[in-house]
């Protein structure tokens, strides 16, 4: 990368041209011997997972650890991690986009390690694979396809919510060979497996494996491009074709003249095809024509979406297609207005009148020529050329009257953001291309994993992105790495945190908390400003009352009732009514949900309590909705128990109640059997209701037994004795009780239901019983019965000559006659 030729590497294959750029040099240690090892290597220029390959002899070092490990480095040979590794065979490497490491065992378990370091989730393929055992693997993006021993394909789509499923049932017959088309890139939506078996290529999905019909096989090798548009294979005489995807067309055809079958094939981008042997590499272009790069030691190829990377001990290079923009400014020969206009900053520097003759004949293309420059900036990896593009651009763009910026700036952004994250002591090198399909976001997370805290902060500043993740990891890598005492680290964290946005304390006392320091989690707990990300943790810790506290505290009733529901399920009964017994906003939430959900918690918690009246309350609206006479009996003489045991001074009267509610309910047991009235059953009614319907059925004698056994009042039952006859229609027995010289509720009470019933002979009889009435009152009642003669003598008693006038008004026949008389005798004489 020092030389500045700008058409270092290229080669021409065909009619395109390619560049094999190094990034890193002297990378790896030579003692470690990469030959040895399997490489896989992360997408966008990412991490290396190294697994020593039990298949080679290695050299004993003194001093090595005999352990096996899954070495992590990054491209420039600096060594992230080692995973320590006694799991069983690995049969499958690899990484997804996101920068996950999976590594899949014999016995179908994968072990998917997240932030580079030694944290994994792992879950087991199923679908027979620990009985057959795991071949070999193949990933995409965010998933991978495992072939079993027995040819079973097994696809998993997503490493966060893993569902192994198993894929139509594959030929019989030795598999020679293997690849996928990813689901973004097949109609079905399902993953797609190529397999050789025979002279043909099977394609397998979800649904139906289907033989494509070829007959040159058996293939050593098969390989899908990064778009799923097109497959190589490498036939059984050295030969590499490159058809469509769907095996309908053929594009080209190399003979590679080898006597060995290549390791491995890969796509170097989406129109090169790379043969790997253990020092050579063969890279064929679109046409069938190919350049040989040769190596002292192994190369290991690690393909990308836009070239492979290639490592050996002593460097890591990059081989890919000259982007478009760089070709057209470098190109030997080029006369493009983009290679006019970088030509015209070597005239400024010498101050030649020519740069200005050159720029007016590319005006009318001046535009383009500064967008090609700009792009080629972004493609470029070297820096000193980096820099002469974007000066021509910016030299083109001073001459122009009106261009945005724009571009420009976003292009100077991201070339210091990759220059930076280039540096061999990071090790990200990534092309633009790549950086543009990672994301900015998704760059900083690699930082972040790689602990690479300062630099993440100072480009999320420059990038105007959030820095609340990176505080966060730090914070609880400083938790787990710290030999300091509790309080001293909390200090530190939150120190440091202060004032800072979106701080999420709950992960960060997690963190503590996973290694054991339960207070400085509690401590640290405190900070953190959200009750719903406090209490889950605190459940976690067995520090129940405080998550209790935090709860109430937080007003969120959802919350409170979610730690309740655990401490129930935690705590013996007994226990768990005594701590919510001393929080009175819980113990209200409590009964509230059991009173609606769950009685018997409701009866236990009366009782723990000590609420004698509130349980037998309980008990006695479950007796009300008892069907058979027995069980309500036994619930009230329960409920009766029960205020009988308590010290409260209320307990006497409503043991009281309950006495009599025993009792009623055996008399209107009774009742049922003996009375035959057609209007069902007298349990379940009150004592008025009871006394009511039995006067109405003729049962009078039975109702004033239970007016004495229950003592109700006189005014009482003289209403209801009332109310009943007149229900009934029993004016004889109405007659009867009107002979009584006194009434409790007065007379005007029969007048008004007895008129009401439409019996106004009889209500009459009880008007002159109202004297409690003013005169005015009865004329209006005796009118209400039709009597006018009558009304007129009550007015004639009070001698009220105004409302014997107004008697006249509504008098007619003898009536009338009598009112007339009466007038005459009441007016004054002349």
């Amino acid at each position: 990368m020092t030389s500045t030729n700008p058409r270092a590497g290229w080669e021409k294959i065909g009619n395109q041209f390619y560049q094999k750029v190094q990034l890193y040099e002297s990378i790896f240690d030579p003692d470690l011997e990469l030959g040895n090892y399997l490489v896989a290597g992360a997408p966008y220029g990412g991490a290396l997972a190294l697994w020593r390959d039990k298949s080679k002899v290695a050299r004993y070092r003194t001093g090595q650890s005999t352990k096996p490990t899954i070495d992590i480095y990054s491209s420039s040979g600096q060594l992230i991690s080692n995973i320590n590794w006694e799991k069983g065979a690995i049969k499958g490497l690899g990484w997804s986009d996101d920068e996950k490491l999976l590594v899949v065992t014999e016995d179908g378990i994968v072990h998917c390690y997240f932030g580079l370091h030694g944290d994994f989730n792992p879950f087991s393929l199923g679908h027979g694979a620990e009985e057959y055992g795991v071949q070999s693997c193949r990933f995409w993006s965010h998933g991978f396809v495992a072939l079993l021993s027995n040819n079973a394909l097994i696809t998993v789509s997503s490493f966060d919510e893993p569902r192994p499923k198993l894929l139509a049932p594959t030929p019989e017959g030795e598999i020679h060979s293997w690849s996928l088309i990813p689901p973004a890139y097949t109609l079905s939506r399902s993953v797609e497996v190529l397999l050789s078996i025979g002279n043909t290529i099977h394609v397998v999905d979800a649904t139906e494996a289907e033989d494509r019909g070829l007959s040159d096989g058996p293939f050593k090798h098969v390989s899908v491009s990064p778009n799923g548009r097109f497959a190589a294979l490498f036939t059984d005489d050295g030969k590499v074709w490159v058809v469509g995807s769907d095996f309908q067309k053929k594009y080209s055809e190399y003979d590679s003249k080898a006597k060995t079958t290549p390791t491995q094939i890969y796509w170097c981008g989406n129109d090169s095809v790379i043969l790997a042997w253990e020092d050579e590499v063969h890279m064929v272009g679109p046409d069938g024509a190919a350049v040989k790069y040769y190596y002292d030691d192994q190369v290991h190829v690690v393909p990308d979406i836009d070239g492979v990377r290639l490592i050996t001990n002593e460097s890591c290079e990059f081989l890919h297609k000259v982007p478009d923009p760089l070709e057209e400014v470098f190109r030997l020969g080029s006369t493009s207005p983009a290679s006019v206009l970088m030509d015209c900053i070597e005239l400024l520097e010498k101050k030649s009148p020519k740069a200005d003759e050159n720029i007016q004949r590319i005006k009318p293309s001046l535009p383009e020529a500064v967008e090609t420059c700009i792009r080629a900036a972004g493609h470029e990896f070297n820096q000193t050329l980096q820099k002469q593009l974007l000066r021509a651009a910016s030299f083109g763009k001073s001459v122009l009257d009106l261009y945005s910026s724009d571009e420009f700036v976003d292009m100077c952004e991201d070339l210091r953001v990759l220059n930076a994250v280039r540096d061999y002591r990071i090790g990200l090198h990534m092309s633009y291309e790549q950086y543009m399909r990672l994301t900015p976001e998704r760059l900083i997370a690699r930082l972040v994993s790689r602990r690479e805290y300062l630099l993440a902060i100072r480009l999320s500043e420059f990038l105007n992105l959030p820095l609340n993740k990176i505080y966060v990891h730090w914070a609880s890598q400083k938790v787990r790495g710290s030999s300091a005492d509790d309080d001293a680290i909390r200090e530190t964290v939150v120190e440091r945190l202060r004032g800072k946005h979106g701080i999420s304390f709950e992960t960060i006392a997690r963190a503590a908390y996973d290694e054991g320091r339960s207070h400085l989690a509690t401590t640290l707990l405190n900070h953190e400003p959200r009750a719903g990300k406090q209490v889950p943790l605190l459940l976690n810790m067995e520090e129940d009352e405080i998550a209790l506290n935090k709860a109430i505290e937080s007003g969120d009733t959802d919350l409170v009732y979610f730690v309740l529901l655990q401490l129930k399920k935690k705590y013996p009964l007994a226990a768990f009514f005594r701590t919510v017994s001393e929080r009175p906003v819980a113990a209200a939430l409590v009964e509230s949900s059991a009173r609606a959900q769950d009685k018997e918690l409701l009866k236990d918690l009366y009782y723990q309590d000590d609420r004698p009246v509130e349980g037998s309350n309980l008990l006695l609206e479950e007796a009300m909705q008892q069907p058979q006479v027995q069980a309500i009996i036994d619930k009230l003489r329960l409920a009766l128990r029960i205020m009988t045991d308590a010290k409260d001074p209320t307990a006497l009267m409503h043991s009281k109640g309950l006495t009599e509610a025993t009792q009623l309910v055996k008399m209107q047991e009774a009742f049922d059997k003996d009375v035959s009235d057609g209007s069902g059953s007298y349990v379940g009614l009150s004592v008025n209701e009871t006394m009511f319907r039995l006067i109405k059925s003729g049962y009078s004698k039975r109702a004033v037994k239970v007016q004495g056994d229950f003592k109700v009042p006189e005014k009482t039952w003289w209403w209801i004795r009332l109310r009943a006859l007149t229900a009934a229609r029993l004016w004889g027995e109405l007659e009867e009780v009107g002979k009584n010289k006194k009434s409790p509720i007065g007379w005007e009470p029969f007048y008004n239901e007895v008129l009401g019933a439409g019996n106004t002979r009889l209500a009459a009889s009880f008007i002159p019983k109202c004297t409690n009435l003013q005169p005015s009152e009865r004329i209006e009642m005796w009118v209400k019965c039709g009597l006018i003669s009558k009304a007129g003598e009550e007015a004639v008693k009070s001698k009220d000559l105004n409302a014997l006038e107004l008697l006249r008004d509504k008098a007619n026949g003898q009536q009338l006659v009598e009112i007339e008389r009466m007038i005459t005798q009441l007016r004054p004489r002349k």
